[in-house]
């Protein structure tokens, strides 16, 4: 039976065959601390695709109004959520209602409700960049959500370019190689809601279907329900439970592919809950990061040899991204 309380572990060690790595060596600037984390993020990353993060610098206090915010936005009337519905590929911003996605694309739709946000540029900022200017779709009169979640987006963009820094040293690349790939921010904050599930579900339906996830890495932030697992090399079904004060980081297909194969773009899923947890609704935030549209995604030279050339053919970012959602929604 799987604990509906965080767990507590040490600063380094492992969950479930999940590394644990406390960054804080790497935040405080010493060279020697900084090798060793990317070593370990490294060993995390090639074994197993997922880690988690303590000592990452990203404020308790944010994380918790985060979620406070998630669940006044889930407790809206349907009426008003579904008025700022996602509608599209190119845009993947507003409300996802339940069922309506499948990220297993063999199995019934997902037993949840989400919410995507994006960067807010301006109209000079955009052109700057040389990237389309997309609106958020936000609920009409709920400016404290609002700025709520731009400000967490805030915080998520600076957490990922201290870890992209951790990322390229591990690879051996220079150690602005992703940072500078990532430069248009286009990443996607996404709350999730796991309502209780009571009625039987379809066959094959579970709250989130099997699937790896499209970018380069991914922060998640649990609640204490649990209910995540991750398939570990054996091909089994591991929880990855939630654990205090630490953030859970996993890296995604376009990681993959850049590196060769060498970090692992593992598959996960969010179980049915058991009885006990059936009544139960479960939260995460998820912190998706995808390159800036127009970079080539080819395989790094530290990640190829004349015994080990290229496994995957040239994409960029954005194609990449628009064909995995076409096949999810």
């Amino acid at each position: 039976m799987v604990s509906n309380r965080a767990v507590n572990v040490g600063q380094s060690g492992s969950l479930s065959g999940i590394p644990v790595i406390d960054f804080s060596p790497f935040l405080r600037g010493d060279r020697a601390g900084q090798r060793w984390v990317a070593a370990e993020i490294y060993r995390a990353c090639h074994d197993v695709g997922f880690l988690y993060l303590t000592g990452h610098g990203i404020p308790k206090a944010a994380i918790n109004d985060a979620f406070g915010q998630a669940r006044g936005f889930f407790a809206l009337p349907l009426g008003e959520k579904q008025a700022i519905a996602w509608s599209s590929e190119a845009s993947n911003r507003g409300y996802v209602g339940i069922e309506r996605e499948r990220l297993d694309e063999t199995q019934p739709g997902d037993i949840k409700e989400a919410f995507n946000l994006g960067p807010e540029l301006s109209v000079e900022a955009a052109a700057a960049m040389g990237v389309e200017r997309v609106l958020n779709r936000w609920p009409e009169g709920r400016d404290e959500f609002r700025v709520g979640m731009l400000d967490f987006f805030s915080i998520c963009s600076e957490a990922v370019t201290r870890v992209f820094r951790a990322f390229a040293i591990a690879l051996d690349m220079p150690e602005a190689f992703f940072v500078s790939r990532h430069v248009t921010h286009s990443y996607t904050l996404r709350l999730l809601h796991y309502p209780p599930v009571t009625a039987p579900p379809q066959p094959g339906q579970i709250r989130a279907g099997a699937h790896s996830d499209y970018g380069t890495l991914t922060l998640l932030f649990q609640d204490q329900v649990g209910g995540l697992e991750v398939l570990n090399t054996e091909g089994e079904w591991v929880d990855a439970l939630p654990i205090s004060d630490a953030v859970l980081i996993n890296t995604g297909d376009l990681m993959e592919r850049w590196s060769n194969g060498v970090f692992r773009s593992t598959k996960h899923r969010v179980r049915l809950p058991g009885v006990e947890e059936a009544g139960s609704d479960r939260y995460s935030i998820a912190f998706f990061c995808q390159p800036d549209p127009a970079t080539e995604i080819v395989c790094l030279p530290t990640c190829q040899s004349p015994n080990y050339p290229p496994q995957y053919p040239p994409t960029t970012a954005g194609d990449y991204l628009i064909s995995r959602l076409q096949a999810t929604y």
